[in-house]
C-alpha cells in the first residue's frame, strides 16, 4: 500500500517514497502506477491527492503531492518561483576527482526512429542547471548527492553523464545497463508561507549496495 510509504502529510500535502520501478502516470501501454492507486492515498479525504512533479519509474524517493485546490496552487508557485530543494543520491560508474561543481547545460529532446526519444545537451535547448558534490568513492565508483535548480526530462541522468564522462550505475538510456538504477530523490524541501515547512528524507531501497550506505552513514 502506498499509504505505508507516506514519510509526512498534513491537511495541505503529503510526501511518499516512491518504489524504484513503479511510474507516475499511467503508461501509455496500462499497468500499475501511482495514478491508479490515488485512491490508497486519500487518507480520510474525499478527493485523491495530485502528483506536483514527475520522477522517473525507476527513480525512487521523495514524490509531494497536493491534497487541496489551494494547496495545489500555493505549491506549483512554490515551484515556479523555484524555492523547492530537492537532493537526489546516484552510483556514477567512475572515480571523480573533483569535490563539487555545478552542471549548466541546455537539454533538448530528440527522437530517432531506432531509439525512439531521449534527451540531449543542446544550446539552443531549456535551461538545465545541477549542483552536484561529491560524497565517496568506492571500488572506482562514486556515490554523488545531486541539487538540481531546474527540473528538466531526465536532467540529472544527463548531466551526469555529461559532467563525469559515465552515466549512472543500472541507467540504461545514459548510463551503465545492468540491474536497477541506483538514482534516488533522498530528500525534499518545501517553504510554505504561514505553515511549517516540509523538511523530509526519504531512506535508500534495499537493492542499494550496502557498501554505498555505510559511506552515507559515514559522510
Amino acid at each position: 500500500m502506498l499509504s505505508d510509504r507516506i514519510l509526512f502529510i498534513d491537511g495541505d500535502a503529503l510526501v511518499i517514497n516512491k518504489p524504484a520501478g513503479l511510474p507516475v502516470d499511467t503508461p501509455r501501454a496500462g499497468g500499475d502506477s501511482i495514478e491508479r492507486r490515488l485512491d490508497e492515498l486519500k487518507c480520510g479525504f474525499k478527493r485523491p491527492p495530485t502528483a506536483m512533479h514527475r520522477l522517473d519509474q525507476d527513480t525512487s524517493g521523495c514524490l509531494l503531492f497536493a491534497r487541496n485546490p489551494r494547496a495545489r496552487a500555493d505549491l506549483q508557485q512554490a515551484f515556479e518561483g523555484r524555492r523547492v530543494e530537492k537532493s537526489y543520491l546516484a552510483l556514477i560508474g567512475v572515480a571523480v576527482a573533483e569535490e563539487s561543481g555545478t552542471i549548466d547545460l541546455p537539454l533538448a529532446k530528440r527522437s530517432s526512429a531506432d531509439a525512439g526519444w531521449r534527451m540531449v545537451g543542446d544550446a539552443k535547448g531549456q535551461e538545465a542547471v545541477t549542483h552536484w558534490r561529491r560524497l565517496a568513492v568506492l571500488d572506482g565508483r562514486t556515490l554523488v548527492e545531486f541539487r538540481p535548480v531546474t527540473g528538466r526530462t531526465h536532467q540529472i541522468r544527463v548531466h551526469a553523464r555529461e559532467a563525469f564522462g559515465t552515466g549512472i550505475v543500472g541507467d540504461r538510456v545514459y548510463g551503465i545497463p545492468g540491474g536497477a538504477m541506483l538514482l534516488h530523490a533522498s530528500r525534499l524541501v518545501v517553504p510554505r508561507e504561514g505553515k511549517t515547512t516540509i523538511d523530509v528524507a526519504a531512506p535508500l531501497p534495499e537493492h542499494w549496495p550496502d557498501d554505498i550506505r555505510a559511506s552515507l552513514d559515514e559522510a
